[in-house]
Parts: structure tokens; C-alpha cells; sequence
């Protein structure tokens, strides 16, 4: 794709007799290419493999995601992508805004979108540090005031939504890189604690719908063995101890092009939390570049490469196309993390995705 600024747009017009374009006007770009949305199609691919779904994250609505007709062509499309997770629409500040005010509109337009197209909906999250209402943080509250509020706020979001959620990420991002406790609101007013109460308030919630909706544990660094991965290991154990629900463990999978963990150390990390009764899924994975150029053959070949390998354990992509990435906003300088272009064109990554799934060799893992 070219983009051109207006300035030299205009040096173009004073060298060039005005053209028509067959688009409308003068001189204008071509426009991008249609969305690509045939086969191979990656959920429909993972199912017949055995696989529950290949889903994908969805930042809608209240984003431009949700007018990109191309965009929402893709997401919708029940042969690509099978699970549907709300971004941010499910999150604290969105669900419950003022204490005891509830809005459920946003996680029901994405709940809504999904049944249509016969995709199923993880939902995310009811306890985490950032995304929180003011009324939370704004407030000295003691541990006894804090923790009630979270009760009402688990309580009430859970039976409203009930297994129009297949699952609940409980708590999200709880332990820093060494294994602690990471600082939160939470954290800070009621100690440890405040992780395992969540999870005995979640699945009092479960129990009063009498449905079977999953809870999991979400974090990052938790795809290779290590100190943080030991510490979940813990977590869950702990949480089995004390006989509340935990059924599984999500892999955020943030990776950089490049520096992937090793397929035998996703595996291995994989299995500690098999080994412990629980489903394992990745959640979020993208792959980004920490540098432009971006779409180099040789970068394209190496994002490839690394997505079939995660997907060599198991799959679940954090939105999908670079377009409306999360990674640049965060990570100054850093991008591309995904398998659709900007333009909405598959990139090698997609094709490794597809190959991983079927076990066969990675034809697009090389320039």
C-alpha cells in the first residue's frame, strides 16, 4: 500500500496533466484491495484437527473496527475465526461505571454479533489493575469495603451475561516477572488474598447460574518455564486447595519477531498446567516487530515461523490484522504483530497458522 501526503500530492499535480481516475477524482492512489476471506480457513481447519476453535480478540464496539466494513467482514466470519473475546467492552470501567450502575451493552453488541454467526465468546476480565472504574480508584477504601465491591461487581456481571459466556478470565495479569504479587488496587488494600476471593466469588456466581461457564487464570510470561510460570503453577494449586473453580490457564503470548520461546519450552510450560487437571489456551498471541521495516521477506519469513510455532501447541490470535493493532500504541517504534496486514491482506503468518494446524511442514517459514 502507498500513502502519499498531501504535500506530495500536490508536487505530483503541478508536474502531471490532470488524469481521471476511475475511482473518483484526480490523480488519487489506487484503492487498497478487497479483504482476503477465502480459504484456507483457519477456524474450520483447527476443528477438524480436533481443536475447539481458532478465535481472534475484538476491540468493539466504539472503535473505528466496527464501521471497517472489511474488518467486520473477516472478524464475522465463522470459518476464520470460531471464539470471539471483547478487547475492553467486558472490562470494569465499561461493565460497571459508577458503583452499583451496571451497563451491559457493550459486551452484549459483541455477544450479539457472535451468536449471529454461531461464534462462541470468552469473556475478559472481571478483576485487573488497569481499566477500572474511578469510583475504585479514587477512594480510600478499607479491605473489607474493597473486597465487597468486588463481590457485587463479580456476582452481578457473571449472572447477568451467565454461559452466554463460555468463560471468565478471572483475574488477569496478577504476578510480576518474579513470581510476587504485581501492585494494584486490589493487591495493595487487600494483599494476596484479594486473588484467591475472586476466584471463590466467581464460582459462586457459576453456581447460581447453574451453567457450565469455565474460569481461567490470564497472564503473560507464563509460554516457557520459569520463576513467573512456577509461581502460577502455585496459584492454581492453591486455588484447588481450597476447592474454587479454576478450569484453565490462558497464555497471553505477547511474542517479539525473533525471540519466541522454543516450541519445546511452550510445550514444556504447557504441560506443568495439563499436568495440574486444567485446559490450556493461548489467549492473545501476536507477534511484533521491535523495529522497523516491518514487511521485509526475511521479517515476514522469521513472523511466520513463529506463529507456527505457537500454533504448533495451541491457538487463539489477539485481533489480527496490524490495522488496528494495540502493539504501536504501546510499544512506541513496534508493530506488524499481526496476521492481516493493514489493508487487510494475509500475511505469511496466516498461511503458517493454517500449515501448523494441519502438520505440515512450514512452506512460508522461509524467504
Amino acid at each position: 500500500m502507498y500513502s502519499y501526503t498531501a504535500t506530495a500530492v500536490a508536487a505530483l499535480a503541478l508536474l502531471q496533466p490532470a488524469i481521471a481516475s476511475p475511482w473518483g477524482g484526480k490523480n488519487h492512489p489506487p484503492p487498497p484491495p478487497p479483504p482476503q476471506v477465502g480459504p484456507p480457513y483457519l477456524n474450520q481447519l483447527a476443528q477438524q484437527h480436533g481443536k475447539l476453535w481458532l478465535g481472534t480478540a475484538a476491540d468493539i464496539p466504539g472503535t473505528n473496527e466496527s464501521t471497517d466494513a472489511g474488518y467486520m467482514e473477516i472478524v464475522t466470519n465463522e470459518k476464520i475465526f470460531g471464539q470471539l473475546t471483547p478487547a475492553n467492552m467486558m472490562k470494569f470501567q465499561y461493565t460497571e461505571p459508577e458503583q452499583n450502575v451496571f451497563n451491559y451493552s457493550g459486551g452484549d453488541y459483541i455477544l450479539d454479533l457472535a451468536e449471529r454467526d454461531h461464534q462462541r465468546v470468552r469473556c475478559h476480565n472481571l478483576v485487573w489493575v488497569d481499566e477500572l472504574s474511578p469510583f475504585v480508584t479514587n477512594t480510600n477504601w478499607t479491605a473489607a469495603q474493597l473486597t465487597a465491591i468486588m463481590k457485587t461487581h463479580i456476582l452481578n456481571v457473571v449472572t447477568h451475561w451467565s454461559d452466554r459466556c463460555y468463560s471468565w478470565d478471572v483475574v488477569n495479569e496478577a504476578l510480576n516477572g518474579d513470581g510476587t504479587f504485581s501492585s494494584s488496587v486490589w493487591y495493595d488494600t487487600i494483599g494476596p488474598e484479594y486473588f484467591y476471593q475472586a476466584y471463590e466469588f466467581a464460582t459462586e456466581a457459576v453456581r447460581r447460574t447453574g451453567k457450565d461457564i469455565k474460569l481461567y487464570y490470564n497472564d503473560y510470561g507464563l509460554e516457557n518455564p520459569g520463576t513467573k510460570t512456577t509461581a502460577a503453577y502455585n496459584l492454581v494449586k492453591e486455588l484447588q486447595k481450597r476447592k474454587s473453580r479454576i478450569d484453565g490457564v490462558g497464555l497471553e503470548s505477547h511474542f517479539e519477531v525473533g525471540a519466541t520461546p522454543s516450541l519445546a519450552d511452550q510445550n514444556a510450560a504447557k504441560k506443568g498446567f495439563l499436568a495440574l487437571g486444567i485446559n490450556v489456551a493461548v489467549t492473545e498471541l501476536d507477534v511484533r516487530f521491535t523495529a522497523e521495516p516491518y514487511y521485509t521477506p526475511a521479517g515476514l519469513a522469521q513472523q511466520a515461523q513463529d506463529y507456527y510455532t505457537s500454533v504448533q501447541s495451541c491457538m487463539t490470535v489477539w485481533d489480527f490484522d496490524d490495522k488496528y493493532s494495540w502493539v504501536p500504541s504501546t510499544f512506541p517504534g513496534q508493530g506488524a504483530a499481526d496476521i492481516y496486514n493493514a489493508t487487510l491482506q494475509r500475511k505469511p503468518a496466516y498461511y503458517a497458522i493454517a500449515e501448523a494446524i494441519e502438520g505440515k511442514p512450514c512452506t512460508v517459514c522461509k524467504v
